[in-house]
């Protein structure tokens, strides 16, 4: 038995990150659950890749030859990791270089299109990502009107097959704006009604007409790999990702789910969402909210609205979570621990913000009973901070594990800082 006492002294016991050790204890760390709870002085117990074991430190005794290795996390904080929903991480590495930007196919309908054979575990990107506690991403295609069918990623693994957990969790639908013009923000201009909206809303329904009455017919003589890949969408075994913004799309994307008996519709955006809490309550369907950390969209808004609308959702009782969709999106995912936080300063509890990129995430995507949180019987996957992981002053990850397995927290970017920092020692 190993018994390692110095968290630092845990990277020589093992010859190489990616290995399973058997039996790992985890004592002493203030845990964060991720469904609210909390255990300030923890005993994380870990066997075969799963969590066996959660008990406080200081009313349950171990036996210690029961562990193959047990580390001694002094106070740290341990949370389940972090997800980035919604992410082009693992299907483009440099945003200038066309040839690295594998996420984005030619035609309108592509719901064919599978983002889980382009992902690329070997992406140096994901290396940074992983070291702020961003372990699970969903590789998400873009472009067009449905872009293609998202796959959920760990963030580690030989190969796309290897770092799998969902393979095809649901296509994504971008639905037409209603409206028109606006410009940028340094460049404002006034925004108009969008004059095509209702025809290309047809054009939307007109497609999922097609593809449900495909879906009720067995005796298809000629597969349709579009419409085949719309199948699961109308028995639920896969989701559609509605990517909306203003009141009236999110008001007609409620009801074309209603009409088409979608049994998972998922809102992607929803900056206006706060506006009809009432009527995604009643719908059942979660928002994955737009960044927080972006401008507000019109004049009469709140400027703090991207700040707060979590809050807000909060507090209408509709299920969210936090995603991080804007430019360099991929390399930005490191901040999908900050976007809780800066949602936390703006009105929610620690607990909930916490919660917002990691438990209810993995609600929305339908993998929570495995990921998520730091539950018994749920996959080791999670991480250990020196500091609050919320807050980038004090987001220091010692230790990461997804599925039982010890990742490597070293990136391009601490080596070079090594590297560096050595030359004016």
């Amino acid at each position: 038995m190993k018994q390692i006492l110095i968290l630092t002294s845990l990277f020589i016991a093992f010859s190489s990150f990616g290995q399973k050790t058997s039996n790992i204890l985890l004592k002493n760390g203030f845990l964060h659950v991720g469904n609210g709870e909390t255990i300030e002085s923890a005993l994380i117990g870990i066997k075969d890749g799963k969590i066996e074991l959660i008990k406080n430190s200081l009313a349950y005794t171990y036996t210690a030859s029961e562990w193959d290795t047990v580390i001694d996390l002094k106070g740290q904080h341990v949370y389940p990791g972090f997800v980035a929903p919604n992410s082009t991480l693992g299907i483009t590495e440099i945003d200038a270089v066309r040839a690295t930007r594998d996420y984005d196919e030619v035609g309108l309908f592509n719901p064919h299109v599978r983002s889980q054979i382009a992902f690329n575990v070997e992406s140096k990107v994901i290396s940074t990502v992983r070291t702020n506690g961003v372990l699970i991403s969903q590789a998400t295609p873009r472009g067009g009107i449905i872009s293609g069918t998202s796959a959920i990623m760990k963030l580690d693994g030989w190969n796309w097959e290897d770092a799998t957990i969902s393979p095809n969790d649901g296509i994504h639908l971008n639905w037409p704006s209603s409206i028109s013009g606006g410009g940028w923000w340094a460049e404002p201009a006034p925004k108009s009604k969008n004059k095509d909206y209702d025809k290309q809303k047809d054009r939307i329904s007109n497609f999922f007409e097609m593809a449900s009455a495909y879906a009720n017919t067995t005796k298809n003589e000629k597969k349709e790999a579009r419409l085949e890949a719309m199948r699961a969408c109308f028995n639920g075994d896969k989701r559609v990702y509605i990517h909306a913004d203003e009141l009236q799309q999110l008001l007609d994307a409620i009801e074309f789910a209603k009409h088409f008996k979608l049994k998972s519709p998922v809102i992607v955006g929803g900056y206006d969402a706060h506006l009809i809490t009432a009527q995604l309550v009643d719908a059942e369907i979660p928002v994955m909210i737009v960044r927080p950390h972006s401008l507000p969209e019109n004049e009469e808004d709140d400027i703090d609205l991207p700040y707060k609308l979590a809050s807000l959702l909060q507090k209408g009782g509709v299920s969210f979570c936090i995603q991080n969709q804007g430019d360099m999106e991929a390399m930005n995912a490191r901040n999908i621990p900050f976007l809780a936080g800066t949602a936390k300063a703006y009105g929610l509890t620690e607990e909930e913000a916490i919660r917002a990129v990691s438990l209810s995430s993995c609600e929305i995507l339908g993998i929570d009973a495995k990921y998520g949180s730091v539950e018994k019987g749920k996959s080791a996957t999670l991480f250990v901070s020196k500091g609050n992981a919320l807050d980038m002053r004090t987001n220091n990850v010692t230790l990461s594990l997804i599925d039982g397995k010890f990742v490597n927290l070293e990136n391009s970017q601490s080596i070079l800082y090594k590297k560096y920092s050595k030359k004016y020692q």
